[in-house]
Formats: structure tokens, C-alpha cells, sequence
């Protein structure tokens, strides 16, 4: 310690100054007092949930709005140091020379990607104090659908780097981790993924921790030796393993749309997550290594490691989604969004990027009926599955595919406010779950009773590229719903497969058994063509479904698609087709009668279309042959004296035995 005068000419004035230099362990709590400084005043102490929501209590001696108050000059000051947990730091102390040592001002020194000359005691490259965001960072606000990442980054190299990373086990000092990970490490990017993997793989959310806080320590040291913390020691443990680094990195604070989130919910009071900021490559880029590890159960009792890769090196225009600074700098975009617009905009979290989507409309997470019906539709870059559920059912809506996206009309049976939730999974993917993608809130004025859906109403309807990828092309009838006045339609399609179509029709209540629902339905294949007549034995909605199976598989149908028939005529009343046998082959075909009640007392005529065939019989009272024409096989017989008639089949002329392929009933007299 002395005094020195510093003199550059007779002028000068002499400044009389006591300087002490000496080597200190800053301390974590003082961490929140610079981040308070820097970002407007937030405090350490954020109670995070796991994935966002959490509270803070601001340093004390700043306000709730971010501005300081009256400084003494006398009060007691941090000194200059370097910052938290970065090992032996320089602090130098400013002070009156008639004075004893009081602390005057903290100023961190930082860390950056561009390294001061010399290294600390500890063997790390000393950085920069980090930049404010300036133009060059910014980012076109909205999402321009080009890409999830602020940069370009290639997985695939990173392969062998992350696999390194999370073999690392090193737990007895952050700066030896930081060493153990660095080896296999050269770039900036190369380092900042070494430690955002091993952080999102080792350290899990201390559930306890954040019902407990007086337990709680968020002291990178301390989190690294627990493996566990809140929100705000994943940010501090991965801006000081930057800092050893020699990468500019910042801990930033705001609000989060994140567990515990209600859809159109506003945000007062305290930030209540915590995050961060890399600089790479000239750019300042956003990431969340809280919210990349895992997720807690809806209880928040549970935390599970389940790595996300969509909050690394996040496009800040998608980030904006969930995060909200203090600092609107830190948005990274132009223009900025207000808390209102951030309060108001969709949430779509990180699984409605990962599988390719793009964009939801309408793009406001509350919307209203509009004489029943609320309409939904999601865009997408391929081909993907979804479903939806409105109030926990999958019922009251109609969906149909699109080959880049989906549409969904909904119309809740109940006035008032209803959860809608929309699920999506790859049309490639070999399990059958289905991932959150967005969610709604639908405000119900009136209800259309006219559009109830029948239960048996499988989501989504009608046609799609998912019916075409198992070989239905060309429907005749692309919408999903069909009216029909007299109760009859028909459906073709183009079969681009070797396969067996099965259908079958229902509707509510038991005027439609299992048998009866296939006799609705008369299916004719002419070659790669397929016709399905429909006929309805009464007024109502009704459910056609299409079910398929390769011809050579031996095995059950598989369910591929449904229609929706609505018919209001209530003097509607088709009787069921004739009921076929297993030696009724698909590529026959019924002329006539269709019906499959014929009339007592009548001379009834019969054309089939039938190939391959020795004779052909019809046993009514009597046995009568059919006589075959170009082929077809016709007759005219009477129903007098029986109940029902069969048509039989003699497929080889030196066999006495005969098949029966169809079955017709007789009204009775």
C-alpha cells in the first residue's frame, strides 16, 4: 500500500490515491447484485420451476422497476473483480487516502470470446466483459421458416464431440471439468457444445430444492458437486464454464411461458426463469440448458432427463415463443415485442418445431365460436399424423390431412370456455404417441346441435396422403363429409396396390349391428377400380369405414379411413344388400336385385357378373339354373313359397357339389 502522485505537467492536478491489489475467491451471492446492475435491477434468489415459472426477489437497494437508488458515497461497495467461482481474481480497491478501505464499485470483467493477454493462476484465458447486443445480432422478427438455429450447425459433427462430453465425469472442480472437456474441443461452437451437453446430462432440477429454497445454492461449485439446481444455477454454471472457456456468455432473466403455464395468462411482478446468452462468431445467441435437460412432471415432484436439442443455439424469433428478457435487447430481434404481444402470441413449444411445423391459424391462443363452429389449422414442411382432444375427448370437431399440414373445424356441445389441444407425431414414426404441439382456448357463445358427431367417428376424416400411401387414389369425393338426400351415394377409388378392401357403416344407437353395418355397403372392384355403394336404413349421420390388407397376408384388416354421411330425409329407408359368402369373390358383381329383401310372390330377375364359374344356381322354392351371356349370368324367378332365396355356385362341371354365395330374404306375406 502507498500513496502515488500522478503528474504530467505543472498544471496537473495531483490526485491522491490509496490502491490495493490482492487476490480474492469472489463470492456466488454477489453474482445477483451484477446481474441486478446489468439487467435492470433483477436479484439472485429465482425460483424456477423447471421449465420456467419461478420468482426473484430484487437486490436489495434497487427497485422493482430497475432503477438504483441515491448512492452514498460512503457506503460500503463490492470491489473490482472478476466475478463469481472464477478462481483467484485480481480486485482492486479505490479509496480516500485519509480514509480506512471502504469498497466503491464492482465492475466484472467478464467473459468473451476475445481473450485478454495472460492467463489466471488457474491456467484460463481471461475474457472480455460481454457487449450489449448491437444491430449485427438482430434477428427479422417474425420467423422467416428457414431455420430452428441462430447458425449454422451441423449434428452429425457433432457426433463424436458429444459423445465425449457426456463420458466426462469429472465432478471435483467446474475448472477441471472445464479442462476435461476442452480436450476434444477446438472451436468456440465446438466448446460451447462440450458444455451445454454435459450440463443438460449431468445436472437434473433440484424439485426439492425449488420447494425448499433455504437449501438451495446456486453457486456453479455447488451445483457442479450436488448435480442438481433451479434454473438459475444451470445459468450460472453455464456462463462461468464459458467464462473458463474464453467464451462471452451472459445469464439473462425474464419470464417464461413454461410449466405451470395457462394459455392467455399475463405476466407481472419478478423475472422467473433464468437462460443465457453465447457470443459465437461475432453474434450474440441464445440458449436454455435448464429446459435442453428435462422436464418435471405435472406435480412437480419428478424431474426426468429427457434431452432437447431445439433450445441450443435457439432462431431468436422462435426463442421469443416462451422467453421474455427484463432486457428487451436480449430478445436479439427487429423489431422487439412488448409483454403484451408476448402475453397474446401462441405458444408453441419445442415439439411443434422439432417435427417440422410452422405455423398455426388463427395465431392468437384464445379465440370464439362463430355461430358454433371455431376452425384451427396447422402448417407443416411433410407428412404428419395428428389428433386433437377438446375438453380431454377426441370428439365435437372434424379434422382432415393435408399433405403440409391439417384442418380442424370444432363445435363444443356446451356453451363457455373449453380446452383444445392439438398432438402431432412423423408420419414415419413406429410408435403410436403423439406429442402436444399447441393448445387453444375455445370461448363458446351458442351451440350447433345439429353437429353432433356420431361416437364410432374416427379423427381425421375423409382422404388424405396417408389413405393414398395405402393405396387409395383418386377418391371421387375429397371432402370428409357426404349429404346425401335419398339416402344413397356412391365412393370410387383407384386401387394402387394388390389389396382386400373391407368396409362396414355405423351410427349411434342399435339400429346398426355388426352384420347389418357390412350389408350397408356394397363394395364392386372392376379390376384396379373400387366402387362402395351405400345405401341408409334411416335418416341420421353415419360413419363409413375403409379397412384394407395385402391380398397375401393372411392376417387382419387394417383400419385406413373414414367418411361421414349425414342424410336429413326422415322418409329414408334402404333395406341392407344381400349378404355374401366367403366364395363370393370381390371382383364379382350384383347386377340386380341390389336389395337384399326381395318381395313375396314375385318373379324377382337376377344378373351377376361372375367368372370362373361352371353353373350357376338359384334356390328359391325350387332350384333354377342361370343362363350365362357375355358374361353375365341371368334368369327371372318367382319368390312364391319361401322365406328366402340363396345363389349358389358350381365352380368345376365335374364336381357335384355347389358353394352358396349370397343370401336374399323374402318379405313376408
Amino acid at each position: 500500500m502507498g500513496t502515488m502522485d500522478f503528474k504530467t505537467d505543472a498544471s496537473a492536478v495531483t490526485i491522491n490515491l490509496l490502491l490495493i491489489v490482492r487476490p480474492e475467491e469472489a463470492a456466488s451471492k454477489e453474482k445477483g447484485l451484477r446481474e441486478g446492475q446489468t439487467e435492470g435491477g433483477r436479484g439472485a434468489g429465482l425460483e424456477d420451476d423447471g421449465n420456467g415459472n419461478s420468482r426473484s426477489q430484487p437486490p436489495q437497494g434497487t427497485h422493482l422497476n430497475g432503477r438504483r437508488g441515491p448512492i452514498d458515497l460512503h457506503e460500503q461497495r463490492p470491489p473490482i473483480t472478476s466475478g463469481p467461482d472464477k478462481g483467484t481474481q485480481v480486485t482492486v480497491e479505490i479509496h480516500h487516502e485519509d480514509t480506512s478501505p471502504q469498497l466503491i464499485k464492482r465492475l466484472s470483467l467478464g467473459k468473451g470470446s476475445q481473450r485478454l493477454r495472460g492467463h489466471d493462476n488457474k491456467g484460463f484465458q481471461k475474457t472480455e466483459a460481454p457487449r450489449p447486443p448491437g444491430a449485427k445480432d438482430l434477428h427479422a422478427y417474425p420467423w422467416d421458416k428457414s431455420s430452428l438455429k441462430s447458425m449454422p450447425v451441423d449434428l452429425e459433427q457433432f457426433k463424436k464431440l458429444d459423445d465425449y462430453a457426456l463420458k466426462v465425469n469429472v465432478k471435483n472442480s467446474v475448472e477441471e471439468l472445464v479442462k476435461a472437456l476442452l480436450k476434444q474441443a477446438r472451436t468456440d461452437l465446438e466448446k460451447v457444445r462440450a458444455i451445454w451437453m454435459w450440463i443438460c446430462h449431468h445436472i437434473e432440477y433440484d424439485v426439492v430444492g425449488y420447494h425448499n429454497k433455504s437449501q438451495l445454492s446456486s453457486k456453479p461449485r455447488d451445483v457442479l458437486q450436488m448435480g442438481k439446481s433451479i434454473c438459475e444455477g444451470y445459468a450460472e454454471l453455464f456462463e462461468h464454464m464459458c467464462s473458463l472457456a474464453g467464451i462471452q456468455c451472459k445469464k439473462l432473466s425474464g419470464h417464461a411461458k413454461g410449466h405451470g403455464y395457462k394459455t392467455g395468462q399475463t405476466f407481472t411482478g419478478d423475472s422467473d426463469h433464468a437462460w443465457n446468452a453465447v457470443y459465437l462468431e461475432g453474434r450474440w445467441h441464445l440458449l436454455d440448458s435448464t429446459w435442453g435437460s428435462g422436464s418435471v412432471d405435472d406435480s412437480f415432484t419428478t424431474f426426468t432427463y429427457r434431452y432437447n436439442e431445439f433450445y441450443f443455439l435457439t432462431h431468436p424469433a422462435l426463442f421469443i415463443n416462451n422467453h421474455f428478457p427484463d432486457n428487451s435487447n436480449w430478445q436479439l430481434l427487429k423489431p422487439t415485442l412488448t409483454l403484451k404481444e408476448f402475453e397474446n402470441n401462441m405458444l408453441h413449444n419445442s415439439n411443434f418445431y422439432m417435427l417440422g411445423l410452422l405455423a398455426t391459424h388463427p395465431e392468437t391462443p384464445i379465440i370464439q365460436t362463430v355461430n358454433g363452429k371455431a376452425s384451427v389449422s396447422v402448417e407443416c414442411r411433410s407428412s404428419t399424423l395428428f389428433m386433437f382432444k377438446l375438453e380431454g375427448a377426441e370428439e365435437q370437431g372434424l379434422m382432415t390431412l393435408e399433405k403440409r399440414g391439417m384442418k380442424l373445424d370444432i363445435y363444443p356441445q356446451k356453451t363457455g370456455r373449453h380446452k383444445l389441444e392439438i398432438f402431432a407425431k412423423p408420419s414415419n414414426a413406429s410408435d403410436n404417441i403423439y406429442n402436444c404441439v399447441v393448445e387453444y382456448v375455445v370461448e363458446c357463445q351458442s351451440v350447433d346441435r345439429a353437429m353432433r358427431f356420431p361416437k364410432d367417428l374416427h379423427q381425421p376424416v375423409g382422404p388424405s396422403w396417408f389413405s393414398e400411401r395405402q393405396g387409395f387414389l383418386r377418391p371421387s369425393h375429397r371432402e370428409p363429409v357426404l349429404h346425401t338426400n335419398d339416402g344413397r351415394c356412391s365412393f370410387t377409388f383407384t386401387l394402387s396396390k394388390d389389396i382386400s378392401v373391407l368396409t362396414s357403416l355405423h351410427t349411434d344407437g342399435r339400429s346398426l349391428d355388426e352384420d347389418m353395418g357390412r350389408r350397408h355397403v356394397l363394395q364392386v372392384q372392376r379390376r384396379n377400380q373400387v366402387e362402395l355403394k351405400v345405401h341408409l336404413p334411416h335418416a341420421g349421420s353415419f360413419v363409413l369405414k375403409i379397412y384394407s390388407k395385402k391380398k397375401s397376408d393372411p392376417g387382419n384388416y387394417d383400419y385406413i379411413f373414414n367418411y361421414l354421411i349425414k342424410c336429413l330425409n326422415t322418409e329414408v329407408k334402404w333395406p341392407a344388400f344381400p349378404k355374401s359368402f366367403c366364395k363370393w369373390l370381390q371382383d364379382y358383381e350384383i347386377l340386380e336385385p341390389l336389395s337384399g329383401l326381395l318381395p313375396a310372390n314375385r318373379n324377382v330377375r337376377f344378373r351377376l357378373k361372375m367368372h370362373g364359374i361352371a353353373k350357376v344356381l338359384v334356390q328359391a322354392e325350387n332350384i333354377y339354373p342361370l343362363t350365362h351371356n357375355k358374361g353375365v349370368w341371368e334368369g327371372t324367378y318367382s319368390t312364391s313359397g319361401c322365406t328366402e332365396v340363396f345363389v349358389m355356385v358350381h365352380e368345376n362341371a365335374n364336381h357335384t357339389s355347389y358353394s352358396q354365395v349370397l343370401r336374399y330374404e323374402v318379405e313376408a306375406q
